[in-house]
């Protein structure tokens, strides 16, 4: 027996302006799509509820990459990615590690100091004066970047004669001294020594991040997670406790080369197509970001032409890689923001392709050349992009790389023109979640800086943004035959939005709120 949605505008996705009045859905799966009518009289031996609906529905949103674990964390702990000012973080800290015990590690989670009436980074010292003597990390919105206090890099061993690690940076004041600010691969010689999160953490994290994914209309997710909480299993097994058990959702985790080796020795098969719960291409990097100037560049930064960024492994270190992917069967993601990045992944793509049928992904993508659009344009490889990082970069990003590079950055209109197949995600727990905010920053490109629109010409219509929390990141994991899609033989994953995103002014796109989620034909969220 199945159910018949109806009442608002229904939007398939499949093709611009496409809209029909009815779906039928049967066993989770939609069977049929078309006008009310005709719908009723077919089906209506089978229909056993009739759902009516206000609103636009749209297939369920799809975040192509963040870090569900990640961004559970967020909401689990010292979450700064709020706060507009060094007082007012300084004020937190204080107060949270007042409330924690002197053995315990204090940790908060995505500070910005670009948003800061004074955007300079806190020192380890000014961490001391506050912390009581017990260890603190304050982890940058980026995560390519930390600050510790001197507890926490006594406790992990390190002083002054510790030396620069391979694809990280420990900064120093003019005379050696540790400012408590560590970047990129640099992190792991404090994070090595932090408490590993056990299950029943893990556990909390995954369920209560799906619960708010499911709240901004988010089904699906494509995540990168399993090599920073201590074992692969034991990260693996609090995804298979909370999905689909107790919470329906589902999770397409991407697999970091650390533990690559730990999922084919379990006897996973990354190949395998799930409802819920599958594995997919292996994670690497191969830089790191723009705010701390490590994202790898072709040219020196504008604002310190001392250093063109970071590499976060040597030529050969990368290339083996690459050929590790391939020995596995595998795909690869490969988060490269900088142009140099991309063009060192690129040319390994050319040279070692994926398995026949599979797709690379470079995942962020931000600063571009044309000559290396026409280069991607002829690979297997799609693109990653993180709308929401216009309004989050600029005006701060032309500083860093130049007016010149910045007109040639974040070109997502470019992209879509020359026929890269892109996904739209949050990199959460970076940014918000929340995929209208995402697609207002890809159709307006407004700096939440300057209120100005920056590279307008890379705007995106609503339906091409749209598009990419829906159709595409499905194409993107060959799953575009059952999701993403309002379809026959599609998965029932609906989204219910108390506007219609088409028909409103396109400055009110973040406005649009989610009435009702819908995964496998149940309802599993509704807004009070």
């Amino acid at each position: 027996m199945g159910k018949l949605w109806y009442g608002g505008m229904v939007y398939t996705m499949t093709k611009e302006n496409e809209t029909v009045e009815a779906i039928f859905t049967e066993n989770g799966t939609i069977l049929d799509i078309g006008k009310l009518d005709e719908l009723k009289n077919k089906y209506s031996e089978q229909i056993d509820e009739e759902i009516t609906f206000k609103g636009t529905l749209l297939p369920g949103f799809i975040d192509s990459h963040l870090h569900i674990i990640g961004h559970g964390e967020k909401l689990l702990r010292l979450d700064l990615s709020e706060v507009f000012s060094r007082k007012e973080v300084i004020q937190k800290v204080k107060k949270a590690a007042n409330n924690i015990k002197d053995h315990q590690w204090l940790i908060g989670e995505g500070f910005n100091e670009n948003n800061w009436d004074n955007p300079v980074l806190i020192h380890r010292h000014e961490l001391d004066e506050i912390s009581g003597g017990k260890p603190v990390v304050l982890t940058r919105v980026c995560r390519h970047a930390l600050v510790a206090n001197t507890r926490a890099i006594e406790l992990a061993g390190l002083n002054e004669q510790t030396e620069d690690v391979p694809g990280g940076v420990i900064e120093r004041n003019h005379e050696g001294e540790l400012t408590g600010v560590f970047h990129d691969q640099a992190q792991e010689l404090i994070k090595n020594y932090m408490p590993t999160p056990d299950l029943s953490f893990l556990k909390k994290a995954v369920e209560t991040s799906v619960k708010d994914l499911l709240s901004q209309g988010i089904v699906s997710g494509h995540s990168e997670d399993l090599s920073y909480y201590g074992s692969f299993e034991q990260t693996y097994d609090a995804f298979k406790q909370i999905i689909p058990g107790r919470q329906k959702f589902r999770a397409h985790l991407l697999v970091h080369h650390l533990v690559v080796d730990d999922l084919h020795s379990a006897g996973h098969d990354p190949g395998k197509q799930d409802d819920w719960l599958e594995f997919g291409a292996m994670k690497l990097f191969v830089d790191g970001a723009l705010g701390g100037r490590t994202a790898l560049l072709s040219e020196p930064y504008e604002d310190d032409p001392t250093t063109n960024g970071v590499s976060i492994h040597t030529d050969e270190g990368l290339e083996a890689l690459v050929k590790k992917a391939r020995q596995y069967n595998m795909p690869i993601a490969a988060h490269a923001i900088g142009d140099q990045a991309a063009e060192d992944i690129v040319r390994l793509i050319e040279k070692y392709p994926p398995p026949k049928g599979m797709k690379d992904r470079i995942i962020h993508a931000q600063i571009m050349r044309p000559d290396l659009i026409k280069r991607i344009k002829e690979l297997p490889l799609i693109l990653d992009i993180q709308p929401l990082f216009v309004a989050s970069d600029f005006p701060w990003v032309i500083d860093r790389v130049g007016e010149k590079r910045a007109k040639e950055s974040y070109p997502w209109n470019t992209y879509l023109k020359e026929d890269i197949l892109c996904g739209g995600g949050s990199d959460a727990p970076i940014e918000v979640v929340d995929p209208m905010v995402s697609i207002d920053a890809a159709v307006n490109r407004i700096s939440s800086y300057d209120g100005q629109t920056h590279n307008e010409s890379e705007s995106l219509s609503v339906f091409d943004a749209i598009q990419l929390y829906t159709v595409n990141p499905a194409k993107i994991i060959g799953k575009e035959h059952i999701q993403g899609q309002i379809k026959p033989g599609y998965y029932a994953d609906f989204v219910i939005l108390n506007k219609n995103p088409f028909e409103i002014n396109k400055n009110e796109l973040k406005e649009i709120k989610v009435k009702q989620t819908i995964v496998n034909e149940e309802i599993v969220f509704e807004q009070k």
